[in-house]
């Protein structure tokens, strides 16, 4: 069948709501359709020209964000927060790591979310499963969990929003690297961690002293004073982003435009379903989560479909195993594929894979083992001579108590202090600044 943008309603389809009123969704897709595009077609080119260094080791991915964004918690204050804490990731990963960094935020469309039951029971009560603001509500009330089709207006508004402010955010001056003394968030409660970080950016100071002396500073040099910072979401409900595709005036082809680069998830990643066919057909960069169960020749399959040319940098695989599964499957599944030559940038979900319940009934997860997972992740791609490309993390800026350990010891007694996610844990500042001083020495050491 020849690709167009709404041939995917002729595949099978998962993790989609039923929407009562046919006629508002149609409205709704017209009027989505004519709307200006979040992004465009240029800006998803030069990242894909970013993640080929990725593919080929001369750049990592940081890839990271909320597990869902809400109407509700929608903020000047909380874009700004996670802003800030990916460029302290970044610049760690950059100058402790002695790497280029490619920043993808999970922001501006990370709306919808997968579902393992189309319904809840709280008691003797059951209603469908809340599936992220951009279909229902969160509270568990009849009315709430009603899918409505103009959910998905308040979301494309709020990407606007979102994406607004993040671009002055890159470009006015919060990226300087002579701000980097100032990235540091308040609420930071590991002083050895502050201090770590603080001496990183009295050794930037100083290069930049340096530099400047040398006739080089921000004003001849913007990238000393901007910063690059891409979109990203789960392209999981099809009617929104069927509606965000557009014709590039300049190439003639289908981008979608509601984000750079867009993913399918591990239960929607099936090769004859919708998911994979819409985004065969797009020219964004993709990503596919991959889950403990599948194997080489799965992954195989998906590259030929959605990266048929083999293009560098076009297709990012993100393995979401658990730590224990990752060191028993993906030797296996690397060393089989390192036969075909297919170009694939390999990263590490140490999230999902690491979810549990804790005694009080909140989902969590450990950063022992999401630690473990990041390190096993590498040391096997280094074993098997392939690139350990790069990390997607759900985290916010944030002061949560989401994710037990760390530095700064969360207790599963202490969850409950600051528990504000919607859908899955994250980790906070300090976890995740943490996790990018462990991931800098692992990048670079990986070749």
């Amino acid at each position: 069948m020849q690709w167009q943008k709404n041939s995917w309603r002729n595949f099978n389809i998962l993790q989609q709501p039923t929407y009562p009123d046919q006629n508002a969704l149609k409205a709704v897709e017209t009027k989505l359709a004519s709307l200006p595009p979040l992004v465009f077609a240029g800006e998803a080119r030069s990242l894909q020209k970013r993640l080929a260094l990725v593919n080929d080791g001369k750049a990592f991915l940081l890839q990271g964000g909320d597990c869902a964004e809400s109407f509700e918690n929608f903020s000047a204050n909380g874009i700004r927060d996670t802003f800030k804490v990916l460029l302290q990731m970044a610049i760690v990963l950059t100058f402790a790591g002695g790497c280029p960094v490619v920043k993808v935020g999970r922001v501006a469309g990370q709306f919808a979310k997968p579902r393992s039951s189309d319904t809840q029971t709280i008691g003797d009560k059951t209603l469908p499963s809340y599936r992220g603001d951009i279909i229902n509500g969160y509270e568990f009330d009849e009315q709430a969990r009603v899918p409505d089709p103009q959910r998905m207006i308040q979301a494309y508004y709020q990407s606007a929003s979102t994406l607004n402010l993040l671009r002055a955010f890159s470009s006015g001056g919060l990226a300087d690297l002579r701000e980097v003394h100032r990235w540091n968030l308040g609420f930071l409660k590991n002083s050895n961690l502050d201090e770590k970080f603080k001496s990183l950016s009295d050794a930037i100071t100083q290069s930049l002293d340096f530099m400047e002396a040398c006739g080089i500073n921000s004003i001849n040099s913007p990238s000393l004073r901007q910063t690059t910072l891409y979109t990203s979401h789960e392209a999981l409900l099809l009617p929104y982003e069927e509606a965000l595709t557009r014709i590039d005036s300049l190439s003639g082809e289908p981008y979608c435009c509601s984000a750079h680069m867009l993913w399918i998830g591990e239960r929607t990643r099936g090769v004859n379903d919708a998911h994979t066919h819409f985004l065969s057909g797009i020219k964004n960069p993709l990503g596919c989560k991959i889950g403990p169960n599948a194997t080489a020749s799965d992954i195989i399959s998906l590259a030929n479909i959605l990266n048929p040319q083999n293009i560098a940098g076009r297709l990012n695989i993100i393995i979401r195993m658990g730590a224990q599964l990752l060191e028993q499957n993906l030797p296996k599944i690397l060393n089989e594929i390192k036969k075909e030559g297919l170009n694939i940038v390999w990263s590490i979900d140490p999230m999902h894979g690491n979810t549990k319940t804790a005694a009080n009934g909140l989902k969590t997860r450990d950063f022992s083992a999401i630690m473990r997972e990041v390190r096993s992740f590498f040391e096997i791609h280094k074993a098997c001579g392939t690139v350990a490309g790069g990390v997607h993390l759900e985290m916010t800026g944030q002061d949560v108590t989401e994710c037990v350990g760390g530095s700064i010891g969360i207790s599963e007694d202490q969850l409950q202090n600051h528990y504000q996610t919607q859908c899955d844990p994250r980790l906070n500042a300090d976890q995740a600044l943490e996790l990018a001083f462990l991931i800098a020495d692992l990048v670079k050491a990986r070749v």
